[in-house]
């Protein structure tokens, strides 16, 4: 099975980027191109998912993207890495849990580069490190075609966080490699890719 790395260095907007991603999701049902794993950044954006309520905006003037991916309101913003999947299901293992396992397991990965130790948690979906989170996940799934994806903060502003109920958790809050260590990545994104890439084809 063939999976596309795309890493993109120029900023895509939210909406750009869901057209191109949903084109790709119909053509790998059709069976027309590959599966894909795509690596960029977003403009300041909110987004909701499908499980969001009103209650979890906080700045009433910010304008909020719904999308059909799981999950509530996020952030996406400059120096915050997005990963979005077109995966196949279909011809690996019918296994949603198996997706999200591979896909947390390449989180904790990459950050165990910069020294960061980052963990799961069994209630609250997404990457963790002590009680802050780092990184975001939320897919949804189509005739077992599975996108949408995850984001992990770098370097990015994290107080746009306030702004909203981040993921529907007001208990918890929210961190990023830039604050978690002196180490500084660079020019890894196809470091990234190439986690992702072993971890998904072992499904």
């Amino acid at each position: 099975m063939s999976i596309e790395i795309k890493i993109s260095k120029k900023r895509f907007s939210y909406k750009k980027a869901m057209l191109l991603l949903h084109k790709r999701v119909d053509e790998v049902k059709l069976g027309r191109n590959k599966e894909l794993i795509w690596i960029l950044e977003h403009p300041t954006t909110f987004t909701a998912g499908v499980s969001f309520t009103k209650k979890d905006i906080i700045d009433k003037k910010i304008k909020i993207i719904k999308t059909n991916r799981g999950g509530k309101i996020t952030l996406h913003n400059p120096n915050q890495k997005i990963i979005y999947f077109v995966i196949n299901l279909n011809n690996r293992k019918k296994d949603i849990r198996k997706l999200i396992n591979a896909i947390e397991n390449s989180l904790i990965q990459f950050l165990k580069i910069y020294k960061i130790n980052a963990k799961k948690d069994q209630k609250n979906i997404g990457i963790w490190v002590k009680n802050k989170k780092i990184a975001a996940i939320g897919l949804r799934v189509s005739r077992w075609i599975a996108f949408h994806g995850c984001s992990i903060n770098i370097s990015n502003n994290l107080n746009e966080y306030l702004k909203i109920v981040p993921c529907g958790l007001d208990n918890k809050k929210v961190t990023s490699i830039n604050n978690e260590t002196n180490l500084k990545p660079i020019n890894y994104e196809t470091k990234l890719a190439n986690i992702f890439l072993k971890n998904i084809n072992n499904i």
